[in-house]
């Protein structure tokens, strides 16, 4: 195993280590909501591993099979955004999805549904695709089926592991949950009392290529599979953002999501329109759905408030997030992770907040 980045043993986050926004040295955080109209959250963006799992972890991980697993471009992105666009209020998970995925539905037993993803990797054998439908909040294989965990074959050891995973869970990645959930109901509070509009925006990327066994980055995609140039917007309906299925009702307004597509092809200034494409290849997962199904529950005072309410996930292509640079390092073999270009990252948090303007002024 070479050297992993690792969050302290016993450290828990607090929902103020995760919570950014523009000029919170003299900004209260009700300031800071009360001038603000989206909430972003960024589910995937932690990369560090807890230590108290590291006895877990199979000896063959490597720093860049960690980040990889991990939507880490996200982190630096959303970070410089919140910092200068008065108008968000962004919430970043500090655990990978090792630990669990919030952007999935959280499991009613954590422990059992582990245990039963690590039957489904143990029986499937090393590097071999194995279906976690149903039990995927915690993955014990990255996406490239690599086993990112050394799973004991002593019972009582494998107890030890699913309870230390569902323990250090709570410490960072439940603040998460419990965090934005939080927000979400202040911002709804206050944009009652004062109308207008709110948006959840759920942040992700994903790389067109999966690693290979010698780190390389460079297995391409299914072509089912692959992102488009810059980013997905997704509502759960259909390439025109319209209703797909009545009983999974999109999550944000059809023509709004059109408007905010175009927004992004002006402020991230594409070259094609089909660089922003809406839900190719992702619908948008559990957290645009919660977000839906609580707005709905809230359409009669929303109505009433004037208050427009939506749901929506961008799923950022990371070769784009990093820049060409970054992205030749990681074709090739290795075990390190890429330095981020600062440079890079305040282009696209500018582009973001352009976006994003340019939407609210449609």
């Amino acid at each position: 195993m070479s050297d992993l980045d690792l969050i302290p043993a016993g450290h828990t986050f607090t929902a103020q280590e995760i919570t950014v926004f523009a000029d919170s040295d003299n900004r209260t955080l009700d300031e800071a909501i009360a001038e603000a109209d989206v909430l972003v959250s960024a589910p995937h963006a932690g990369a560090r591993i807890p230590e108290e799992l590291v006895p877990f972890l199979s000896p063959a991980l490597t720093r860049r099979l960690q980040y990889d697993f991990t939507d880490v471009a996200t982190d630096a992105i959303v970070r410089e955004w919140a910092r200068n666009d008065r108008r968000i209020v962004a919430v970043i998970n500090p655990h990978p999805r090792l630990v669990r995925d919030p952007n999935r539905a959280r499991p009613a037993d954590i422990a059992a549904d582990l245990t039963e993803a690590i039957a489904r990797t143990r029986a499937a054998g090393p590097w071999q695709k194995v279906d976690l439908a149903g039990v995927d909040a915690i993955r014990p294989v990255t996406f490239s089926f690599f086993p990112i965990l050394d799973v004991p074959e002593d019972d009582a050891e494998l107890d030890r592991l699913v309870h230390t995973f569902v323990e250090v869970g709570e410490r960072g990645l439940g603040v998460y949950e419990s965090t934005r959930d939080a927000l979400t109901e202040r911002f709804v509070a206050e944009k009652l009392r004062t109308g207008g509009q709110f948006t959840r925006l759920s942040v992700h990327d994903t790389m067109n290529t999966t690693t290979t066994r010698d780190g390389a980055v460079s297995v391409t995609r299914a072509p089912e599979d692959r992102l488009p140039a810059v980013v997905a917007l997704s509502n759960r309906g259909d390439a025109r953002g319209d209703e797909r299925d009545p009983a999974d009702p999109p999550t944000m307004d059809p023509e709004r999501l059109r408007a905010l597509a175009d927004a992004h092809r002006a402020g991230f200034r594409v070259e094609q329109p089909d660089e922003v494409a809406l839900n190719t290849p992702y619908l948008g997962s559990q957290e645009i759905r919660a977000a839906g199904v609580r707005f709905r529950e809230l359409a009669d005072r929303a109505a009433e408030a004037a208050l427009t309410l939506d749901a929506v996930q961008a799923e950022f292509l990371r070769e784009y997030l990093l820049g060409p640079a970054a992205v030749e390092e990681l074709h090739r073999p290795g075990t390190e992770w890429i330095t981020e270009d600062p440079v890079h990252v305040r282009e696209v948090a500018a582009a973001c907040q352009r976006a994003w303007d340019l939407y609210r002024a449609l």
